[in-house]
């Protein structure tokens, strides 16, 4: 069973001319967005990016009660590291409103889950899906440890889905275990977008 972790929390420092969160975009444009209270999140969730995203994010709070946006664009991502992120917007006073620039799957539902307000642009998509886990070296309880945590995260993974959509919790886990993909306008009707950005309603 593939149950560890790629990422080991230990290397999770941020570099010093790395970009504040999960995102390759330059310094320059990273310094404007952030001035306008926008944090990008792109590419898989991983150890790293979650603790840049959480970084930015909890800066943001620190300097003012005003909306913060984060645009996130991850299809999929390590649970540990994306209830990292999480467990920085449940604790931030400032709403987060999260706006689905491309796709978001696996993990990374964990925190559009979790924020204030769930926004999509017209063509971006939203999987369903059970995160993959990584492998893990060691003895028996290590293997056994790590299965445990992983479950734990799932069954928080899809009860934060059900809250969020008010749907039964055997139906986000069916969901999960097919890796069901919808569509923007799907997905609000799904329950997991607020809003579709950037086109016509449809």
């Amino acid at each position: 069973m593939n149950l560890g972790r790629e990422d080991d929390p230990r290397r999770w420092n941020t570099q010093p001319n790395e970009p504040i969160s999960g995102s390759n975009l330059s310094p320059w444009l990273e310094e404007r967005l952030f001035d306008q209270r926008i944090v990008v999140l792109n590419g898989p969730l991983n150890g790293p990016a979650a603790t840049r995203t959480a970084a930015a994010l909890l800066s943001l709070d620190a300097l003012g009660p005003d909306e913060i946006r984060l645009h996130i664009s991850a299809a999929d991502g390590d649970l540990t590291a994306a209830f990292a992120v999480v467990d920085a917007l449940d604790t931030m006073l400032a709403p987060v409103h999260v706006v689905v620039t491309s796709q978001v799957g696996g993990a990374a539902i964990a925190v559009l889950a979790a924020a204030d307000r769930r926004l999509a642009y017209r063509h971006a998509t939203v999987r369903i899906s059970e995160p993959p886990a990584a492998m893990v070296v060691g003895t028996a309880d290590v293997v056994a440890a790590a299965a445990g945590q992983y479950l734990r995260e799932l069954e928080e993974l899809a009860e934060r889905i059900a809250v969020v959509t008010g749907k039964p919790r055997s139906r986000i886990e069916d969901d999960l275990s097919a890796g069901r993909v919808l569509t923007a306008a799907e997905a609000r009707d799904y329950g997991l977008i607020d809003e579709i950005v950037g086109g016509p309603e449809r």
